[in-house]
């Protein structure tokens, strides 16, 4: 993200603030929600009129016509996915692994009913210098993760992601940790840097059709230009040169450029403004492979001159039509909304993405005839969005996220792996638990441990174990039983929850006493 206010990502891990982009604010202009509540009408809409079959659609790598973007067998697909950033901070990989296994928060997005991961990524990553920091790796969590460096664990998130039914597109966000730029270069990281590292990933990944794509650069702005034809600020030129290289070492992969801030005198967000594509439209060597993609953001991350307007959100649609809409709307190529969200504090903020959603055209009337998402963000911890999980990166923020309930689709079959080292058996099921004390009177209290199934298959019965540091004695426990030796408690399944679907989970709850101490680390092992 980044529109105008950049948003500050807090590097929990690392124990510092990172701000993530330039200081200063964008001018008004820039591209925005639609429809207030109106569909889309059918005589802009093309060829839709009926919804597009997508429950089989996904499978290899995709192709774009007109203005949809499809699969490897023609069948339309839509994005519609999830924002999970880090790799381009000081913490040098996403955000979060300092509270959960990765794998779990990966099943918690597919069992959201998002289909698509973004990870934004800096250039720092290809240093050898670089090591991921802020993972925890206590009970069990991202054990697969330890001694990798950060392009060694991208690897184990997008080998899981594709397990899982899950594309991932990558973002190079910035070109350092530092923060973001308005080109895509600077002078510590020049533009054959840039287009190096692009290269490196595209053959990294080649075979791999999980990665089903690259943004080339995030959120490009002022003095950035499109079609003003000089190479050092035109970004649409700088988007064909790095287009075409990495399409010129795997030409599978689907290219995403992002608008600029300004184009002929008109201002909007960063990376938002694709009106000038319709006189310079980026022309790849391959074709069928481009995708344009708008950022759009609420009155949260920044002011903009529309929010005031006497008619908002009905301005809505034809600001986005203004601004991108029109790019699918006359079917010159697929738009994506790559980056999209707001923190839902404001009236405002919730009629704009309420329209905005419904100017994305909801799923069970368009299908994949639609633009595609991905949602900022998955994290918590973004200053001035915030994200679909609260504070505790595991509680979903369900308001925010049931916003978006019209415009998911269906997810994409899974690849059957793809690591380059894959974990032994990944089809094991697996599951992991988490302790928190509800109650705490001094002489007594009540517990309740959350049973998570963190593997791809079924869990048909589990066993969770812990060991308290000071003495303690269970009183009573429902839904589940128990025994005690000592300090070390064990407790198992009732009959009625030791089936746990991949990406489910159930509780247990006890009382004890006496009140008081520690609260112990739980482990979960499946029986």
């Amino acid at each position: 993200m980044f529109g105008s206010l950049r948003r500050a990502l807090c590097a929990v891990a690392a124990g510092i603030l990172l701000p993530l982009a330039g200081a200063g604010a964008q001018p008004a202009g820039a591209a925005e929600p639609g429809a207030g509540g109106r569909a889309v009408r059918a005589a802009e809409a093309g060829a839709d009129g009926q919804a597009v079959r997508a429950e089989e659609a996904g499978a290899g790598y995709w192709h774009t016509s007109g203005r949809q973007i499809l699969d490897a067998a023609g069948q339309p697909v839509r994005i519609a996915g999830i924002n999970w950033f880090g790799f381009e901070t000081g913490n040098n990989v996403v955000h979060g692994l300092w509270s959960r296994d990765y794998k779990s928060m990966i099943d918690q997005m597919r069992s959201l009913g998002y289909n698509t991961i973004r990870i934004p990524f800096s250039d720092d990553i290809f240093k050898s210098s670089t090591v991921p920091n802020g993972i925890d790796f206590s009970g069990g969590k991202n054990a697969d993760l330890q001694g990798l460096g950060s392009l060694g664990v991208l690897d184990r998130i997008v080998a899981y992601a594709g397990q899982s039914g899950l594309k991932v597109v990558l973002d190079r966000h910035r070109p350092d940790a530092g923060g973001q730029s308005a080109l895509w270069y600077t002078a510590a990281v020049p533009e054959s840097t840039w287009i190096a590292n692009l290269r490196t990933l595209a053959v990294r990944y080649k075979g791999q059709d999980t990665v089903v794509g690259i943004d080339l650069h995030n959120e490009p702005h002022d003095p950035a230009c499109w079609g003003c034809g000089d190479t050092a600020r035109d970004w649409r030129l700088a988007a064909q040169r790095a287009g075409n290289a990495v399409l010129s070492v795997n030409p599978d992969l689907l290219i995403f450029v992002e608008g600029v801030q300004t184009f002929n005198g008109v201002s909007g967000w960063w990376g938002g403004n694709l009106m000038g594509v319709a006189q310079y439209p980026v022309q790849l060597d391959v074709p069928g492979r481009l995708v344009y993609s708008a950022h759009d953001y609420a009155t949260s991350v920044a002011q903009q001159s529309w929010f005031s307007d006497p008619t908002f959100p009905a301005n809505m649609p034809g600001i986005w039509d203004k601004y991108w809409g029109y790019i699918f709307k006359q079917n010159i190529a697929p738009v994506w909304v790559g980056e999209f969200g707001t923190t839902l504090q404001s009236t405002t903020d919730q009629k704009w993405l309420a329209a905005l959603v419904e100017y994305l055209r909801p799923t069970s009337t368009y299908g994949s005839d639609s633009f595609h998402w991905t949602f900022w963000s998955w994290n918590p911890n973004s200053g001035d969005t915030g994200g679909i999980l609260k504070d505790d990166w595991s509680t979903v923020d369900t308001v925010k996220d049931g916003y978006l309930t019209s415009v998911k689709a269906p997810g994409f079959p899974t690849d059957g792996g793809g690591d380059p080292d894959p974990d032994p058996d990944p089809g094991t099921a697996a599951c992991a638990a988490t302790y928190t004390v509800t109650s705490d009177w001094g002489g007594g209290f009540n517990a309740e441990v959350k049973v998570t199934n963190t593997g791809t298959t079924p869990v048909n019965s589990w066993k969770v174990t812990w060991t308290w540091p000071t003495t303690r004695q269970i009183t009573s426990m429902w839904n589940a039983t128990h025994t005690q030796s000592g300090l070390t408690v064990t407790a198992t399944n009732a009959t009625h929850n030791g089936t746990i679907a991949p990406g489910g989970a159930t509780t247990f709850g006890f009382g004890g006493t006496p009140g008081g101490g520690s609260t112990p680390t739980p482990t979960c092992t499946t029986t």
